[in-house]
């Protein structure tokens, strides 16, 4: 009796490494399948560089971020999400931009030929509450520019009263998606 038992529990633990070991196999495969499938995502979404982080910083503590995001959609819309901090407060600023010739992508910003952003082409102000701090939702259409040109790309806020540039940001590149 006892070998009859010997030989059941024998048998029941092979069958549990057995079928264990299939599951880890699945699972394990299943793993893989995500990670691969996450890093061809994010591949995509950082390469080239559709999406950007402008941060923009001024004297003292101010500072600003734009989170520039442009979908992959036949509309090519850039969403301008932005907001400055520790601004004069209750006061209008405008965010304005400066690009490089197409294609020109050296990572020196040199362009002057500053654009005040807004909601499509109509600029839009920035306006701070009592603690100097603001946000707007800006956007801009570049359908007119063709998928796949590159370049560099500047920041700065300015004050909407006087236009003096209060917040800049360093140079980024970008391309059209």
């Amino acid at each position: 009796m006892r070998k009859h038992q010997s030989f059941a529990f024998t048998i029941l633990i092979a069958s549990s490494i057995f079928v264990f070991s299939c599951q880890k196999e699945v699972v394990q495969k299943r793993v893989e399948q995500a990670e691969a499938s996450l890093t061809v995502s994010n591949a995509n979404a950082e390469a080239p560089p559709f999406n950007l982080e402008v941060i923009l910083r001024g004297e003292d503590k101010a500072f600003g971020l734009v989170k520039f995001r442009q979908d992959p959609d036949p509309s090519k819309i850039i969403a301008l999400d932005t907001w400055v901090r520790d601004l004069q407060p209750n006061h209008s600023y405008l965010l304005q931009r400066a690009v490089d010739p197409i294609n020109v992508v050296d990572g020196d910003c040199t362009s002057t030929s500053w654009l005040t952003l807004g909601k499509g082409l109509t600029p839009q102000s920035i306006t701070t509450d009592a603690n100097g701090d603001g946000r707007a939702s800006l956007w801009r259409d570049v359908t007119a520019i063709p998928t796949g040109s590159k370049f560099d790309i500047h920041f700065r806020v300015v004050d909407a009263a006087n236009m003096a540039v209060v917040l800049t940001s360093s140079c980024y590149q970008y391309t059209v998606r």
